[in-house]
């Protein structure tokens, strides 16, 4: 697993989410990439059920991707985060006393993943409440750990399929110019999904629905 970057494309004009998405694919098979199979992500949300010491209650984030199926991640609001196995699913049941689900918020994201040389690419469908709320894309660059080694690498060839879309460094980079991404069980890249998700949560989008 090497640098990972996870970001939001923008739906083509006159287009809907479906046919923006098969659009990138077509480029993508273009350039020569080679469909690897498909991928889903999700994402839901508990809220601490009490305050303590008159403190604010955290947000905690427990996301699941199909990439990693024998582990999933908890991540607090403002940290800290907690690698775990997927019975975590079911403490989370026991602990319904103390964390509440967030009902009507859990994200999905599912799409195809290619392969192009050393690039792993996939454009995934944002969902939340069975509608439609945009299209993530995340590359990976499977020869490199080092971020500040590979990045404007992997923003050229970004910019052969995305043009003007393509994303400037991402924060979780910028934390770790010189450092190794986090790796194990793809912390940084959930993070960054995290961030996206959290960003289309709050979008009104009326009359885009998943076909």
């Amino acid at each position: 697993m090497g640098v990972t970057c996870v970001s939001q494309v923008p739906v083509a004009e006159g287009k809907s989410v479906q046919q923006t998405v098969d659009l990138l694919h077509k480029k993508l098979e273009q350039l020569g990439a080679v469909k690897q199979g498909s991928f889903c992500l999700d994402c839901e949300t508990y809220h601490a059920a009490g305050n303590v010491s008159g403190q604010p209650s955290k947000v905690l984030y427990v996301m699941h991707n199909s990439e990693t199926p024998m582990s999933c991640l908890a991540l607090f609001e403002g940290g800290p985060c907690l690698v775990a196995d997927t019975n975590f699913d079911i403490l989370m049941v026991k602990l319904k006393s103390h964390f509440q689900n967030a009902k009507g918020h859990k994200v999905e994201c599912r799409g195809a993943r290619y392969r192009y040389c050393d690039f792993l690419i996939k454009f995934g469908t944002v969902t939340m409440n069975c509608s439609a709320r945009g299209i993530s894309v995340e590359v990976e660059y499977c020869a490199c750990v080092v971020p500040g080694d590979c990045w404007n690498l992997m923003k050229e060839f970004m910019q052969s399929f995305l043009g003007s879309s393509a994303p400037e460094l991402p924060s979780v980079f910028a934390a770790k110019p010189e450092g190794l991404f986090a790796a194990a069980d793809s912390i940084d890249t959930m993070t960054q999904y995290l961030e996206l998700f959290n960003k289309l949560r709050k979008l009104q989008i009326p009359g885009i629905n998943v076909r």
